[in-house]
């Protein structure tokens, strides 16, 4: 097979089959093929899409590309859950250790943030030496102690992800559905799981900013699962104001040890237990969504859910005292207030305003090398519908004398005020079954 002639096939409109899509894929991985040459098919698949069975075969090399988790040590149907990414998008931390404490085997491989988006990843590294560098051997064995493990993506695991979603970035084809959804397949497919459940987000904070577009991704990713044969749920979820009232990686830490002490904010409860019920449910551990839900909201009551999460902690190598004292975690040296210019109500919280505020005192990055603050971020101190008074702290910055002006700026524009209330929309918009 030659390569151009794969990419003429693909730029006439015409489908590849499996042993042409598993050709390219593998010499690419292997650095048989230029880049300039899978620029070209990636454009091509821009413009001309994938079918199905391309699809499949597409995501299915990816996933081959490298190791495939298997986790036969462990019993249980193994399950895992995928966001598409928001500002304050925490939900991870407290799920699942729930999950996992309704005894749901949970393999969670997480990502770092990019953008406007914060990474789970970051957020572990916050607690002094979580180590999320787990070896494949390490984390099998976390997870047959405690059934969870999170750490990152290995070398290993979907090495063809790596190079494409590069190479996306820097063509302009990151917004590409069935490009966005064999990579996220791919790399969870990778893990070992039985099944899965999918957060795909809408609204401004959100990569997808209408909803048909989100339900187009959603049920994209879930037609490749299936055809793995994989279980496959999927909630489309209001990101049009960011979720809870931190934004920050210890700053986010310290919100979601609140909800698995049986706390929190309503928003950042209610989608870990919609969610978690899902996934309880997937495991097989629940008769029903009702009462798969149930068990989830028991757990974070009763302190079995914090409890795994500082079992966990210590088993990366991390300082469990987190989950009793939050005084352990970095905290920024600068707190700057920004109050209400007028009274009202709170019509309006922007995600990309506060999410660049974050990512001027380095509580994000633009570039995957960039380093991040852990201490740094944004503490909101309202929430859309709200009533503010004049002067009223809305928001609190924390910084370590790094883009103080730019972060307060994005602040003072992040927020609406009105004197009329605005519409309520529920945060979860559907679930796909």
């Amino acid at each position: 097979m030659r390569i151009p002639e794969i990419i003429k096939k693909k730029r006439d409109g015409l489908p590849l089959n499996s042993e042409e899509i598993r050709f390219v894929i593998d010499s690419y991985t292997k650095d048989a093929v230029p880049d300039y040459q899978v620029s070209a098919l990636l454009m091509a698949v821009f413009f001309n899409g994938l079918s199905k069975d391309e699809l499949n075969a597409w995501t299915d090399a990816m996933l081959h590309s490298g190791e495939v988790l298997v986790h036969d040590h462990v019993p249980g149907l193994k399950v895992d859950k995928h966001s598409t990414g928001g500002v304050g998008d925490k939900i991870s931390i407290p799920l699942a250790p729930a999950v996992a404490a309704c005894g749901v085997p949970v393999p969670m491989i997480s990502g770092r943030g990019l953008g406007h988006t914060g990474g789970t990843l970051d957020k572990l590294e916050s607690i002094p030496g979580f180590n999320v560098n787990l070896s494949v051997a390490e984390a099998k064995s976390v997870l047959s102690r405690h059934n969870l493990f999170l750490i990152g993506q290995t070398r290993d695991v979907a090495p063809a992800d790596r190079k494409l979603y590069a190479l996306r970035d820097v063509t302009a084809t990151v917004e590409s559905i069935p490009l966005i959804a064999s990579s996220i397949m791919s790399k969870k497919l990778a893990e070992g799981i039985d099944a899965l459940v999918l957060d795909v987000k809408f609204g401004a904070g959100a990569f997808m900013k209408s909803f048909d577009r989100a339900k187009e991704l959603a049920t994209t990713l879930m037609a490749i699962g299936k055809g793995a044969g994989k279980k496959v749920h999927a909630l489309l979820t209001d990101m049009n104001a960011p979720l809870g009232f931190m934004v920050g990686n210890a700053l986010e830490i310290r919100e979601s040890i609140d909800v698995l002490r049986g706390g929190g904010p309503n928003d950042v409860r209610e989608l870990t237990v919609a969610l978690g019920a899902h996934m309880v449910l997937l495991g097989e551990k629940a008769t029903s969504l009702e009462d798969a839900r149930r068990q989830v909201e028991e757990v974070l009551q009763n302190g079995a859910a914090l409890s795994r999460f500082a079992e966990v902690i210590a088993a990366h190598g991390g300082n469990p005292s987190v989950c009793e004292n939050n005084d352990a975690l970095p905290t920024a040296r600068y707190k700057v207030e920004v109050s209400a210019p007028e009274a009202g109500i709170v019509t309006g919280i922007d995600p990309m305003s506060v999410a660049m505020a974050a990512l001027a005192v380095n509580a994000g990055r633009l570039r995957k090398e960039d380093a991040v603050d852990h201490a740094t971020g944004v503490a909101m101190k309202v929430k859309v519908g709200d009533r503010v008074h004049l002067s009223q702290p809305i928001a609190v910055l924390h910084h370590n004398g790094t883009g103080e002006a730019e972060a307060l700026h994005q602040l003072r524009r992040a927020f609406t005020i009105s004197d009329v209330a605005p519409s309520v929309q529920p945060l979860i918009r559907e679930r796909i079954l």
